[in-house]
């Protein structure tokens, strides 16, 4: 039985600093670049195209302001997410708002209703990744920050895939514990 739903959001705690500092001009120092690479929340993403190394590279390319000279269509479109955050940081806190609030007691009930998992708590993590846009593992669903999409003009209204974040978010659960 499903007794809490946990919201991870340490990676995208330290990103917001990231984005911040280096938008002014700030050099992230490359211990703080490794220790953002190093997240256990980071490993969750990583494949043979993507892993810590590509986060490395790419943040310290944007924090030293040098061009990215990678192959690596993962790691390009890292390097270009995180250049779009560093353009419109007020786009960007309203992207982390509704995710900081994020309150999903409501939905425990519902996914007791099927569980036919052992999980006591489920994990909704949220990293910065390059494409996908979410994933599940184990009793994890790891959700691309990316790809969080508030209403330019109604804040209660954020979205993911053009679905209600909660809802997806929900939907998604749903497939851990069924």
């Amino acid at each position: 039985m499903i007794k809490t739903i946990k919201v991870k959001l340490d990676v995208i705690e330290s990103m917001i600093y990231f984005w911040q500092a280096t938008s002014e001009k700030e050099k992230v120092g490359e211990i703080y670049i490794n220790d953002i690479s190093q997240y256990d929340d980071m490993n969750l993403i990583y494949d043979s195209e993507f892993d810590d190394k590509s986060v490395r590279t790419v943040l310290s390319a944007i924090s030293n302001r040098e061009l990215l000279n990678s192959e690596s269509k993962k790691s390009r479109k890292f390097w270009n997410n995180n250049m779009w955050m560093m353009e419109d940081l007020e786009y960007t806190n309203m992207m982390v708002t509704p995710v900081k609030v994020l309150n999903l007691d409501s939905i425990v009930d519902e996914l007791n209703e099927n569980n036919n998992s052992d999980y006591e708590e489920l994990e909704v993590v949220f990293v910065p990744w390059n494409h996908e846009v979410c994933k599940i593992e184990g009793n994890k669903l790891i959700v691309n920050f990316f790809r969080v999409k508030p209403d330019l003009f109604d804040e209660t209204k954020v979205t993911i895939e053009d679905m209600d974040i909660k809802e997806f978010i929900k939907d998604k659960l749903i497939e851990i514990v069924k």
